[in-house]
């Protein structure tokens, strides 16, 4: 089974609602990444299914953006901090409009997750992003102790990392033994 077809499975169909998602905002040519664990996926070396694609668009783009998946047959939610939106399958599309998020996709990277091409937050800002996430006590501890694991992650694959991380964090994760 591909790395598609598998991301398929576990979502119900959810590779043609990101795939449709990537289509609408590149021929709109709004500047987008996904962050959070679709990021984490690309940089990190083992992915982990998850049926959140959480994804920043350029500031100003924000109002297109919901109006162009609107278009494409999404149906948006509007919250404080994001706009989430349903297409056909069990996956979650949540564009963040904290504005902590508005340079990402300035330094975007291309990738293939899960066999879908897209567009990632480069591996420092993946990294920022988790980071913050991990911060807010507001945030339910099962999605705390997932943003330690996908830091812990990154960490392990990129041992660089490990200089950036909060002392919080270091006390919590292991000091990788290579790369440093």
């Amino acid at each position: 089974m591909t790395a598609k077809k598998f991301y398929d499975w576990q979502t119900v169909g959810g590779t043609d609602d990101v795939m449709r998602m990537v289509d609408c905002l590149e021929r709109a040519d709004i500047p987008w990444c996904a962050i959070g664990g679709v990021a984490v996926n690309h940089w990190a070396t083992e992915p982990m299914v998850t049926q959140d694609v959480d994804f920043v668009v350029a500031i100003e783009a924000i109002d297109q953006a919901v109006d162009e998946l609107a278009k494409a047959g999404f149906r948006p939610q509007k919250f404080e901090w994001s706009v989430n939106f349903k297409g056909h399958s069990k996956v979650s599309l949540q564009l963040s409009t904290e504005d902590f998020y508005r340079d990402f996709p300035e330094r975007a990277v291309a990738a293939d997750v899960h066999g879908i091409l897209l567009r990632v937050a480069s591996l420092e800002d993946t990294l920022k992003g988790k980071i913050k996430a991990w911060s807010d006590s507001g945030r339910r501890q099962s999605k705390r102790i997932k943003d330690l694991g996908d830091i812990a992650r990154l960490v392990e694959t990129h041992p660089q990392l490990w200089e950036a991380l909060p002392a919080q964090l270091k006390e919590q994760i292991d000091r990788p033994e290579h790369g440093l």
